[in-house]
């Protein structure tokens, strides 16, 4: 079920009631419930009391706080970093994964993206700091869906970006780093927010 909302196979409104994803897992309707509830806490879905769930539907608000909590998080680790003058080599690999996808669907690009941003964040060796990130990842992956399933930011623009915070980042220039970090960050935000509103 995430894997079908992430990929925006389940569009935001989408109803999924317990029996109906049951019978389609071919899994006990409390085996159904408990998924439903993960994906409620994971903010995927939405349930009110005695309603069935549905695919979360984003506001601009709702995408802008997403967001900024992201830009909070990761502008203070590119910062970091930078001090030390340490880049991943995972992120380097995520980042010439997605400029490999210049002619492939611009869906393609989710998994190396966040692989890239979730690279920047478990650099920096705090599980506590990994574990806060994660709890966003979903809603980031969300996002990121609805911004590429669109087509609002292109592979080069993505590629391009990331390659200059990371020369930022090697060259321990942390605030300019953290200022692109921002500009790249709200870029999304800002289509994402406008095809929302």
């Amino acid at each position: 079920l995430r894997r079908r909302v992430l990929a925006g196979e389940l569009e935001p409104g989408t109803p999924l009631a317990e029996v109906e994803v049951a019978d389609e897992y071919e899994v006990a309707r409390p085996t159904a419930k408990a998924a439903i509830e993960n994906l409620v806490r994971e903010r995927l879905f939405e349930r009110s009391a005695h309603k069935t769930a549905r695919v979360v539907r984003l506001t601009p608000a709702d995408a802008r706080d997403i967001y900024r909590t992201r830009h909070v998080v990761e502008s203070e680790v590119v910062r970091t970093l930078a001090r030390e003058r340490r880049v991943p080599e995972g992120a380097w690999e995520a980042n010439r994964d997605i400029a490999a996808l210049v002619n492939a669907s611009p869906r393609e690009i989710i998994e190396p993206d966040m692989r890239f941003h979730r690279s920047l964040v478990d650099a920096l060796g705090s599980e506590r700091t990994s574990r806060l990130y994660d709890a966003l990842a979903s809603e980031v992956v969300f996002c990121m869906s609805q911004i590429q399933g669109a087509a609002l930011l292109s592979t080069e623009v993505i590629a391009g970006a990331h390659d200059e915070l990371l020369r930022l980042i090697e060259a321990g220039r942390g605030e300019e780093a953290a200022v692109l970090l921002a500009t790249h960050i709200g870029r999304a935000r800002e289509k994402l927010a406008e095809r929302l509103g």
